[in-house]
């Protein structure tokens, strides 16, 4: 069962770097839950597609690699991070012509072969110094 969980955890990578929603429906239940305390409006299976899809907008090169991934019961938790270049709007920022580079965790809790629950920790101040939209600690 856990071979079958790192599968489906790679093809929600493979939707990240990619932007190609057309095996989201393979991957996220229907009953998704999303857990992300920087998207309080991405919470269900469709607001959370909509999220992939405005992300990729912004950022077409967006790219998550996998550093470390660990699974026990029904739940994956992995150590990635994510490079990308702000050539568009996203959540409401317009583009800064940008490259950043941010890291971050996720769990993912599995029903009957699809996620049904995320859980998101990721360095959202980070990115947004990177992006110059928050000053660094340097800069105050």
């Amino acid at each position: 069962m856990l071979e079958q969980f790192k599968t489906i955890t790679d093809l929600a990578t493979e939707i990240w770097n990619t932007g190609d929603l057309s095996r989201f429906g393979e991957v996220y239940a229907t009953n998704f839950v999303n857990h992300d305390p920087s998207r309080a409006d991405s919470v269900d299976y469709e607001s959370f597609k909509a999220l992939i899809a405005e992300v990729h907008n912004g950022m077409p090169d967006h790219k998550v690699v996998v550093q470390d991934a660990i699974a026990e019961n029904d739940k994956i938790a992995s150590r990635w991070v994510v490079t990308a270049t702000h050539t568009g709007t996203v959540t409401g920022i317009p583009a800064t012509g940008k490259r950043v580079t941010y890291t971050g965790m996720t769990i993912y809790r599995f029903e009957r072969g699809k996620i049904v629950e995320a859980w998101w920790n990721y360095d959202m101040l980070g990115a947004l110094q990177q992006l110059g939209v928050i000053p660094s600690m340097q800069e105050t």
